[in-house]
């Protein structure tokens, strides 16, 4: 009994002294608990046929018959076949051109150099993808276009239909994904890369080794744990797609459907066409649980091979 009051008090001793960190918390758990929990409950609406005259949870339940619709469609092989590769050729490029743009940035020794190149990279990343969709359209429009314009008559070709052309459209969106998201990434790699010690690279320089095996045996082994983390994130949003990318750049042309139609563009469509709100319920539920399952096992793999660079 007296140990157990003992307890108590140095666990209040303990409260009292950091009481104030803890203050400095509550709005962060406060946010979480607003725009991350409660919306949670919400997972009831994929299991509902939603009656806006009965409410939510007044709507009859219907189990899995949501889910049914999005499996069952005839769309449902090309969505997902476009989903899953489209993300993985991302990772697997953005990745290695992240990787290669933080090794090359950080060769630069001006730092005004390398403070203005940064931002050059960067930049695509803050632009809003409606606006990327029409720089697109600049490029690629018909008559108008600087493509069909200025670029391909100076090689004695023939103007294409963009907008027509299925063939293309794989390359166009995995180089505009490229172009606007490699910048954010690379930023992430180059703080790693800051931060590794100089004496290993002095080290290295003493044994003699040139720059490029000072990087395959320094750089990349250091800054492995990000890269795997980096990875291991992207791979739970593998069964999301980047709406605006799919959507907006495309400009929503029905002749490209079957090479820029998603899981989120078709769930989208589905719910402006039909109003269908428990079948787009049921969609976002089985993107997070495939995405949360896919996190587990890629982190049991890592794992496996090296406890170190897991995320947990």
């Amino acid at each position: 009994m007296q140990a157990s009051k003992m307890s108590w008090r140095l666990e209040m001793r303990k409260a009292k002294k950091y009481r104030m960190l803890v203050l400095m918390t509550l709005p962060g758990l406060l946010y979480f608990l607003v725009n991350n929990y409660l919306p949670m409950f919400g997972i009831a609406i994929a299991f509902k046929d939603i009656n806006f005259a009965k409410g939510i949870w007044g709507s009859d339940w219907v189990g899995f018959k949501n889910f049914e619709y999005l499996f069952k469609t005839k769309d449902a092989y090309i969505i997902t076949r476009n989903t899953l590769m489209y993300n993985l050729s991302f990772i697997a490029l953005n990745t290695v051109l992240a990787i290669a743009l933080a090794i090359l940035l950080n060769e630069v020794r001006k730092r005004v150099l390398s403070r203005f190149y940064q931002t050059i990279i960067l930049l695509p990343y803050l632009i809003s993808m409606v606006i990327v969709g029409y720089l697109v359209l600049g490029y690629l429009d018909v008559e108008r276009g600087f493509m069909n314009k200025t670029l391909l008559p100076l090689f004695g070709l023939e103007p294409v239909s963009w907008y027509s052309e299925t063939k293309y459209w794989p390359w166009i969106l995995t180089i505009v994904h490229a172009w606007k998201g490699v910048g954010h990434l690379c930023v992430i790699y180059l703080a790693a890369i800051i931060g590794i010690d100089p004496e290993y690279y002095e080290a290295a320089k003493i044994d003699g080794a040139s720059r490029w095996q000072q990087i395959r045996t320094i750089t990349i082994p250091i800054i492995a744990p990000v890269i795997t983390i980096m990875t291991l994130l992207a791979i739970g949003r593998i069964f999301y797609s980047d709406f605006g990318l799919f959507f907006q750049v495309p400009l929503n042309t029905g002749a490209l459907m079957p090479v820029t139609n998603t899981i989120d563009t078709y769930v989208y469509r589905a719910l402006i066409n039909m109003g269908d709100i428990g079948m787009s319920s049921a969609a976002g539920l089985y993107q997070a649980v495939v995405g949360f399952v896919l996190i587990l096992a890629s982190n049991a793999v890592v794992r496996k091979f090296n406890k170190d660079h897991a995320l947990f």
